[in-house]
C-alpha cells in the first residue's frame, strides 16, 4: 500500500481542462501542513474547480466534530484560488454520536460554516462543466447513518436530486456524481442498498457515461463497479493527495 501511495494517475494530456479532487485529510497537525503543500500544488494548477469529498478531520477524538477545527479548516480551504467545493462526511456529523452529540446539529453546524447559503440540503450542489453535469450528495460514510431518523428524509432527497441531475445528463456528455461515502461497502444493515440500485439503473440508461466519485475507505480505485458506471475512490489518511481529473470524459472509454 506505502508502494500504491506513490503512484499517482496518469495525466491528462497537455491542454485539456481539469478539476481535482480529494477527500479524507487532514486527520493531524502533520496532515495540515501536507494539505497546506497540496493547496499550494492545486493554486498553481490550472483547475477549473476542486471538489474534497468530506472526512476533514477524525471524529474519534472530538476534532471534526468540535466548531474549532471546522473553522481552522475553513480558514485553510479559504486558500485555495480555484472555486471549492466541499461535501460532508460521515466525521463532521454523522459519527459525532459515537462522541454523544447530536447528529442533525453538527450537520446544522457544518452548513452554517461551509455553505454559501446555509439551509437544508444546501450541501447538494450541481453545475455544468466540460458538456457534463456534475452533482454533489450528502451520503455519508460508516453505513449512511443507518436508522437513525434524519436518513430517510435525507435519502429520498438524495434520490431526487441525482434523478434530477440525470435527467439533464442525458442530454449532456454524461454525469459526475461526487460525494463521500463507499457505497459498495455492505454492512449488515445495508445503508445503500436503494442508491446502489438507483447507480445501477444510471449505469443501464447512460452506459459509459457515469461516473462516482468519493472516498470514505481511503484507498485509491478506478473501476467499474456496476455495468456502465466508472468509479473513482481518492486517497485518504495517513495519504495526503489529489487527482487531476478531465473535464470531458475521454472518448476512448
Amino acid at each position: 500500500m506505502l508502494l500504491l501511495a506513490g503512484c499517482a494517475s496518469a495525466p491528462p494530456p497537455a491542454g485539456v481542462a481539469v478539476f481535482g479532487v480529494l477527500g479524507d485529510t487532514p486527520y493531524s497537525a502533520r496532515e495540515v501542513a501536507e494539505l497546506d503543500r497540496l493547496i499550494d500544488e492545486m493554486n498553481a494548477a490550472p483547475l477549473e474547480f476542486v471538489v474534497h469529498v468530506g472526512d476533514i478531520g477524525t471524529s474519534s477524538t472530538m476534532q471534526a466534530c468540535g466548531d474549532a477545527w471546522l473553522e481552522e479548516r475553513k480558514r485553510q480551504f479559504a486558500r485555495i484560488r480555484h472555486r471549492f467545493i466541499l461535501i460532508p462526511g460521515d466525521n463532521e456529523w454523522s459519527d459525532c454520536a459515537q462522541r454523544g452529540l447530536d447528529p442533525v446539529a453538527r450537520l446544522t453546524k457544518w452548513r452554517e460554516l461551509f455553505c454559501a447559503k446555509p439551509g437544508e440540503w444546501c450541501e447538494h450542489q450541481r453545475w455544468e462543466a466540460g458538456g457534463r453535469v456534475f452533482v454533489t450528495l450528502n451520503v455519508p460514510g460508516n453505513n449512511n447513518n443507518r436508522g437513525h431518523p434524519e436518513e430517510g428524509p435525507r435519502m429520498q432527497e438524495v434520490g431526487r436530486w441525482l434523478e434530477e441531475a440525470a435527467r439533464l445528463a442525458e442530454t449532456r456528455e454524461g454525469l459526475v456524481i461526487l460525494m463521500q461515502a463507499n457505497p459498495f461497502e455492505q454492512l449488515r444493515r445495508d445503508g445503500y442498498q436503494g442508491l446502489r440500485e438507483q447507480l445501477a439503473a444510471l449505469g443501464r440508461r447512460m452506459p459509459g457515461r457515469v461516473t462516482l466519485i468519493h472516498g470514505d475507505t481511503h484507498l485509491a480505485r478506478d473501476d467499474e463497479p456496476l455495468p456502465g458506471l466508472r468509479r473513482i475512490e481518492v486517497w485518504g489518511s495517513p495519504f495526503v493527495r489529489w487527482r487531476r481529473e478531465p473535464l470531458s470524459e475521454p472518448r476512448s472509454r
